[in-house]
């Protein structure tokens, strides 16, 4: 990023100077001494089990320009005395306020137009494939990882500096509100919904309120800007209402503006056909054609021709736990383990269903959390859909996906093919014992329910199994 001074800190800010030269240089903003650089500016931020400002020492010992340490106004807390003599101490009430301020003064001060991607599953996915496919044609930035809340989305905006053309920023949410906060923060020029479905609905009640929160994305778009929306969600009809700016759509055999046909699956990825054109994907999945389609779009919608980024399309590669498909000894193993919630779960018994030439088609699916009163309706649905779906063997972890198995079985899955485990542990003694050579598995589930641990242990035995060294 550009180098600041600490008295630009102090202007955008309002933070007050404890001790130091407010003319010392900052390279960069951290929140974290494990990864802290010198030069680089320390905001000790508090969380309800975690004190930043013990980490005080720590940041001076590591070449900090700066260190913002948590104090009420008037107070100088005992932490500032650990700090060498020659580093500023700055003070305030909310480091993380202040870090959202600091990062709207950088965001006036870079070129880069962004782009904001928000929706309830393909974010990440979604502005990877963007970040790859404007990269090719411009000095473009993306979020790291998941960096999507209030810390993240500021120090996504930290990483762009002048010669930055675009940002492609991921926007989270866990309740109303989060959203236009993050809005006010990063200023998108550009904004993509994936899609509206049952996510986070311990902190936005319904699905209704979820449309309502992801919205906010759209109305923070100024009129010379535009929006991505996802023609075949039924909440984009009213999102579209709320858009100030020029809207672009995109549909799996419909009527957007970008419209996927004809798709179908083979072992190199998927295929479908766009405007005349034949593209192909490695990417797995119907809502993956949608995130391609989604990242086009935008691309179109920044000036950009869809054959100008179409080369990029054959770099494009799953990111970890999320439809990774991993040859694994005798069969074929799917990672989608990173996350679940009922659209992105539908998407992934879809995916399964949709490959074929593999003996049994096994989906291992987990708890979906913080789905409120709906949840057990919600894991009853997705019981439902694999029945329908045709899915072989039905592998359930926890105690909510009993309702997953109600659902299978009232669709005529045959109890044989439904196997219940009450944990994570249960399912890495038992599901390798499950799976046979020819079965392609899909391993699905909430973050905390810790699927991840199935899938290392899969790769593990198998890769034992066969001699090769992981």
């Amino acid at each position: 990023m550009n180098a600041f001074r600490i008295s630009d800190v102090l202007t955008a800010t309002r933070a007050i100077l404890a001790s130091g030269d407010p003319r010392r240089l900052c390279s960069g903003v951290n929140t974290d001494t494990r990864s802290l650089r010198p030069g680089e500016l320390f905001f000790a931020l508090r969380g309800p089990s975690h004190d930043g400002n013990r980490f005080a020492r720590e940041a001076s010992e590591k070449g900090a320009a700066g260190i913002v340490l948590c104090a009420e106004i008037g107070h100088v807390p005992a932490e500032a005395a650990l700090v060498s003599r020659d580093i500023p101490v700055l003070l305030h009430p909310d480091p993380r306020a202040m870090l959202a301020d600091l990062a709207r003064w950088h965001r006036a001060r870079i070129p880069a137009r962004v782009i904001g991607v928000t929706g309830s599953c393909g974010k990440t996915t979604t502005k990877n494939i963007l970040v790859e496919l404007l990269g090719s044609r411009m000095t473009t930035i993306g979020s790291p990882n998941s960096f999507n809340n209030d810390i993240g989305v500021p120090l996504t905006l930290f990483l762009a500096d002048d010669a930055t053309e675009a940002l492609v920023v991921e926007i989270g949410t866990n309740g109303p509100g989060e959203i236009a906060h993050l809005a006010s923060i990063a200023k998108p020029d550009a904004g993509i919904v994936t899609t509206v479905g049952a996510a986070h609905l311990e902190g936005l009640g319904s699905i209704d309120g979820v449309a309502i929160e992801k919205g906010a994305l759209v109305e923070a778009i100024p009129e010379d800007g535009f929006c991505v929306l996802n023609a075949d969600n039924p909440w984009t009809r009213s999102m579209r209402r709320r858009a100030r700016c020029r809207v672009l759509t995109f549909s799996l055999e419909g009527e957007g503006d970008l419209d996927a046909r004809d798709v179908w699956f083979h072992p190199g990825g998927t295929t479908f056909r766009l405007e005349g054109r034949e593209i192909t994907s490695p990417l797995l999945g119907l809502h993956n054609v949608q995130n391609l389609l989604a990242a086009l779009a935008a691309c179109r919608g920044l000036g950009l021709e869809i054959e100008e980024v179409l080369p990029a399309v054959s770099r494009l590669r799953a990111g970890r736990g999320r439809l990774d498909r991993i040859q694994c000894g005798r069969y074929t193993l799917i990672d989608d383990s990173y996350n679940a919630n009922p659209e992105s779960a539908r998407a992934s018994v879809r995916t399964l269903a949709g490959l074929h030439g593999h003996r049994r088609r096994v989906l291992v699916l987990g708890d979906m959390l913080e789905l409120g009163p709906l949840a057990p309706e919600l894991h009853h649905e997705i019981g439902v859909e694999a029945a329908r779906s045709g899915i072989d063997l039905l592998v359930l972890v926890g105690e909510l996906t009993r309702a997953t198995a109600a659902g299978a079985l009232s669709e005529g899955l045959p109890a044989d093919r439904v196997i219940h485990l009450a944990d994570t542990e249960e399912a890495i003694a038992r599901v390798p014992r499950v799976l046979d050579t020819g079965d392609v598995v899909l391993v699905k589930g909430s973050r905390r329910t810790g699927l991840d641990r199935l899938v290392k242990e899969l790769v593990e035995r198998e890769l034992a199994a066969t001699g090769n060294a992981a």
